[in-house]
């Protein structure tokens, strides 16, 4: 009796034990599944604008948008490949040190198809406003997730894209850690928050106010602050001619140019801003129109733009 319980003993314990370094092992696994954001024989669905795709696997992200390519890194991907920076060579410089090593696929507004499947990604992130003709062609390289648009709330395509990388909940700690920037903001900020912000756009040829369904206005929106004239209306913005510069006053004014390097938004810009109706403005003669990062306050379009742009308005306000 002795020998055979000895042996049912021996094997209990050669079984606890490989039970043991089996629940180690499956932990192990799951933290790695975490940080990639799934398995590689998991899949899961993305509700998006051109209707549902499986998602496999999310090792190899294409994306397609200035702004989704800030969101996947705040959401610690890196891409292997993404659209060229409107603005930088080829990236924005606030994202570079990020970007090194990742391939430019074209721009929004031209993709380059062939480069996208020499890359062989296993997920592809767009936009149906930059990309609708292209969706069906990208979809069959890989899965492919589209937002709907670029313009108005940012958070909403950002959210899109944390579903698209199974990183919904890390995609919450980044937008609940920008919202508390704005509150906390807004706590310091106490009356100023009823100064009335401005904002304007130098382009080629061309200038422009901007109203509440911009990048930028979203944030002023979120913030609390006021508004001068017609910047208060829910549209995105307004072309004006040189004429309608009084219309561009405001308590703070804040402008961006987009120079693209062949100086022609840099000569709209001198010319708007030696015009005497310009230095005739509220804010130019009291000292309070700043110029700005047009990638930061409305390029790039993304979470850490966002942030950005909050250090911007905690230097001008906070005098931080």
């Amino acid at each position: 009796m002795k020998k055979i319980t000895y042996k049912w003993l021996a094997l209990v314990a050669v079984l606890t034990l490989m039970l043991a370094l089996a629940a180690c092992g499956g932990k192990d696994k799951a933290k790695e599944e975490e940080k990639s954001g799934g398995s590689k024989d998991s899949s899961y669905k993305v509700e998006h604008a051109m209707g549902t795709t499986e998602v496999k696997s999310n090792k190899r992200v294409v994306v397609l948008t200035n702004e989704g390519t800030e969101a996947v890194l705040a959401l610690g991907v890196k891409p292997v490949g993404a659209v060229k920076s409107w603005l930088g060579d080829p990236w924005y410089d606030h994202i570079k040190d990020d970007m090194e090593g990742v391939e430019v696929v074209g721009n929004e507004s031209a993709v380059n198809v062939e480069k996208i499947a020499s890359l062989k990604p296993d997920l592809i992130i767009g936009n149906k406003m930059r990309q609708e003709k292209q969706y069906d062609e990208l979809n069959k390289i890989a899965p492919t997730v589209f937002a709907e648009d670029l313009r108005g709330d940012w958070k909403i395509n950002f959210e899109l894209y944390s579903k698209a990388l199974n990183k919904e909940e890390k995609g919450k700690e980044v937008l609940a850690a920008f919202d508390k920037r704005i509150e906390d903001f807004k706590a310091e900020a106490g009356d100023k928050l009823k100064t009335e912000v401005s904002m304007v756009r130098f382009m080629p040829g061309k200038s422009r106010i901007y109203h509440q369904d911009s990048f930028s206005g979203v944030i002023l929106k979120q913030i609390g602050f006021a508004r001068p004239g017609d910047q208060n209306n829910p549209d995105f913005a307004e072309e004006v001619t040189q004429e309608r510069i009084p219309e561009m006053d405001g308590d703070m004014l804040f402008y961006f140019t987009y120079e693209a390097g062949d100086g022609k938004a840099t000569e709209t810009e001198k010319e708007w801003t030696n015009n005497p109706l310009w230095k005739n403005l509220g804010a130019v003669k009291e000292g309070n129109a700043h110029k700005v990062s047009d990638a930061i306050w409305n390029t790039a379009g993304g979470v850490k733009a966002a942030n950005l742009m909050i250090d911007d308005l905690e230097k001008y306000f906070l005098e931080k």
